[in-house]
């Protein structure tokens, strides 16, 4: 589950442009979510549910915004 969820981080960070440190506090208020991954650390059900909201919610606004 892990390395599949890191997938979906890194692509995410590539196309938003948000370093790691940012993407971590906002999406679930912890700055070191992507560097615990990458070191092969374990999270949650429930972080691993709030980052995959914040990446769906992101890219909800940024395609809104895209559209107008």
């Amino acid at each position: 589950m892990n390395t599949d969820l890191l997938h979906e981080i890194r692509n995410f960070l590539a196309e938003s442009k948000m370093g790691n440190s940012y993407f971590g506090k906002a999406a679930c208020g912890n700055s070191e979510l992507v560097n615990r991954l990458e070191n092969g650390r374990t999270i949650t059900l429930e972080t691993a549910e709030k980052v995959r909201a914040f990446i769906a919610a992101r890219r909800k606004s940024s395609d809104s915004e895209r559209a107008a």
